[in-house]
């Protein structure tokens, strides 16, 4: 028991050195770094650490048969350069990110006006995005115009690392709710049309809702759907798509900080959907927005998360026959 301790507050403490360290970096030397450490990901490590053919397969089912496997390892290169940029971005957020800058850190898109319309509605909504571009930004950013919400995340095992994200992710007005009973969390927070931020691109093991995802079922979380139906909640579907370097390059030397444009890919509300299976229909169409955002900025997307990992149940079955076979 006492070693437990003792391990947790050393992993603590090399997690706040990093984290220190990180926030003393410029904007330029943050990038240098992503860089860096990304080539050692890539091209250094082996690749069964680093789950290559699992990004691999996944690109190769997203992107189609046409794609080189060229293009397939640049991507998951630039995936790995993107994703240490962000693990930089959230040590330094807190210390970078204000109310009275965060118009030269974010722009928007065309669907400005409809994600509005939905937070002044008067109804609760569901902010949902996947592991694409800069979700803590999107967080963050939403804090700072004082729509504050009930974040879902999963429990860190180590409490120490758990309260600094808890921390970090309520310093702008949130509150945290774990993914363990977050259904009910989320539907009391809902039911008070409060609004509830979360991720929905995960595996959610077999007894999810199977919908295409790139052209293959994959297993959705159909409580989403359940939640919006329950409470009248309208789903805006969105994230923080980081934008090009050229922009810091040609006005500030590269010394400014990233910049996102903040996209509302979709907006569903419950009430209108005209469907026999409304849960499938919502869960379809937070999807499909979902792959629409990837589709923009592939390099933008945790490939290595096993998005198909489960099968419909047919499948399983005729996999199952064929093994016996």
């Amino acid at each position: 028991m006492d070693w437990l301790l003792w391990r947790r507050r050393l992993e603590y403490l090399v997690f706040r050195t990093i984290v220190c360290v990180f926030q003393m970096l410029s904007a330029s030397r943050g990038r240098d770094f992503a860089e860096g450490l990304a080539f050692v990901f890539h091209r250094l490590l082996p690749r069964k650490l680093t789950r290559y053919r699992v990004a691999s397969d996944n690109l190769r089912q997203a992107l189609g048969p046409e794609v080189t496997q060229a293009q397939i390892d640049e991507t998951i290169r630039r995936m790995w350069v993107h994703l240490f940029r962000v693990v930089v971005e959230i040590a330094q957020i807190p210390r970078k990110v204000r109310s009275d800058n965060v118009l030269s850190i974010v722009t928007y898109d065309d669907g400005r006006q409809a994600c509005w319309q939905a937070f002044n509605s008067g109804r609760p909504v569901i902010l949902m995005g996947g592991h694409f571009g800069n979700w803590e930004v999107a967080n963050t950013m939403f804090g700072l115009f004082g729509l504050p919400m009930g974040v879902v995340a999963r429990d860190l095992d180590n409490p120490y690392l758990h309260e600094w994200f808890t921390r970090f992710r309520q310093h702008t007005g949130h509150v945290m709710i774990s993914k363990d009973g977050a259904s009910n969390d989320a539907l009391k927070l809902l039911s008070r049309r409060g609004h509830v931020g979360l991720l929905g691109d995960q595996d959610a093991g077999p007894r999810g809702v199977f919908v295409d995802f790139f052209g293959k079922p994959a297993s959705t979380f159909k409580s989403i759907a359940l939640l919006a139906l329950e409470t009248r909640a309208v789903i805006v579907v969105g994230g923080a798509i980081r934008l090009p370097d050229e922009w810091h390059r040609a006005d500030h030397n590269g010394s400014a900080w990233s910049r996102f444009r903040l996209c509302s890919e979709d907006v569903i509300d419950p009430l209108t959907v005209e469907s026999q299976d409304p849960v499938g229909e919502i869960t379809r169409r937070y999807t499909s927005a979902i792959e629409r955002m990837v589709r923009s900025a592939p390099e933008q997307y945790f490939w290595v998360h096993k998005r198909w990992k489960s099968q419909p149940q047919q499948r399983r079955a005729a996999h199952g026959q064929r093994k016996a076979a």
